[in-house]
């Protein structure tokens, strides 16, 4: 094997450490993926249909504050201007979300001020704001009161995770941001747009290099692949952004996570709802929200006449699924710490990226992770 290092998986993580060790350091690079395309769940491509870009596994958007994160994806695409917006149904109306005065006073049918209505969430949340907040209900109840949370909160968490909030412990809901203006953006960073040409035509060039090869189709935990664990792992130097627990061949129990499951559908109209996401709080809805793609670039030549839209569900992952958010249960923690153990025994692997790490990352996260390795990997050549 005639490379200087061995990137498992091409998603953001693994495509970053790849363009950043090839152009910054030099090596030769060979990134193995399972699947048959790059780009990890940020893939997109168009609806052969109708020509609109889709995201084949949920709504991506690129956000961050991190200037240097900022500059390096920069490098290989610009972005677009686009602003992400999301809505929340709740019966026969819908509200604006992140929970903003909008929201508040169209709940409330007043036109209360940004302090009363900062009075009006701290009078209702006082029922556990010193009490007992060991579930997520009472968590969620202690930052913005039980009308909100029964209204927006309640339903949608129960969907999302399967499980009543009162049976879901406090840390999986660390805040709810509540904003007492009338700004109903949904991010808050210096940063955002989606890029002009597409995520995948971004990837793409990342790793438009005579120093980077790609093999699609290549499990590297299978050993009936050609470049794999067994015949890489002491012999190359590997990086890796799989799944943590199966590089160990679960060998101290099996990591739990969410995924997600999308019901497509090209509709008969030029402009199905209005905006790109709208959530669905009621627990009568089986699923969380419905996409439509169209609205993530309104600057492109689409049908008028059609759209593309996917309703997303959320469940238990099962092995043979696609992870997307880690449980982090208790029991997971524990596992987690287990195998940590294990990755700082094994000799020349680096683990990275949301699966490496059983860490959920968005993409400027997944970039900074990568840049990190980078540097250390730097750090080692120079010993």
């Amino acid at each position: 094997m005639n490379v200087d290092l061995v990137v498992v998986g091409a998603g953001l993580c693994g495509l970053t450490v790849a363009e950043r060790c090839a152009n910054r350091l030099g090596m030769r690079v060979l990134v193995v993926e399972a699947r048959r395309h790059i780009g990890g769940n940020a893939y997109s491509e168009l609806e052969p249909e109708t020509g609109i870009e889709v995201h084949r596994y949920g709504a991506h958007l690129f956000h961050t504050s991190n200037e240097s994160v900022w500059a390096y994806a920069n490098r290989f695409t610009r972005f677009t201007d686009y602003v992400h917006r999301v809505y929340i149904r709740r019966g026969d109306e819908i509200f604006p979300l992140p929970i903003n005065l909008a929201t508040i006073n169209q709940f409330t049918r007043s036109a209360m001020s940004p302090s009363e209505a900062a009075a009006w969430v701290r009078d209702r949340a006082a029922q556990y704001r010193d009490g007992d907040v060991g579930n997520l209900e009472r968590k969620a109840i202690s930052l913005i009161g039980r009308d909100l949370y029964e209204a927006f909160v309640r339903g949608y968490t129960a969907k999302q995770w399967e499980a009543d909030p009162m049976d879901l412990p406090a840390a999986v809901i660390t805040r709810l941001p509540v904003r007492y203006t009338y700004d109903n953006r949904y991010f808050s960073d210096t940063h955002e747009g989606l890029p002009v040409d597409g995520y995948t035509r971004w990837f793409e060039r990342m790793i438009d290099s005579d120093r980077v090869e790609i093999l699609l189709g290549n499990d590297f935990l299978d050993r009936q692949s050609a470049v794999n664990k067994h015949n890489t792992v002491g012999r190359v130097e590997v990086v890796y952004t799989g799944p943590l627990d199966r590089y160990f061949d679960r060998a101290v129990g099996g990591l739990t996570w969410r995924t997600l499951d999308f019901a497509w559908e090209i509709v008969p109209t030029g402009d199905y709802q209005g905006t790109a996401v709208i959530n669905y709080a009621d627990r009568s809805v089986p699923f969380l929200r419905t996409i439509e793609f169209r609205h993530f670039h309104p600057e492109r030549d689409y049908p008028r006449d059609r759209s593309v839209i996917a309703r997303e569900y959320s469940r238990l992952a099962r092995p043979e699924d696609e992870p997307y958010y880690p449980v982090n249960s208790t029991m997971d923690r524990r596992i987690l710490r287990r195998y940590r153990d294990l990755a700082r025994q094994e000799t020349g692997v680096h683990f990275g990226g949301r699966l490496g790490t059983y860490r959920y990352l968005d993409m400027h996260m997944a970039i900074a992770s990568a840049l990190r390795v980078v540097d250390r990997l730097a750090a080692r050549r120079t010993v």
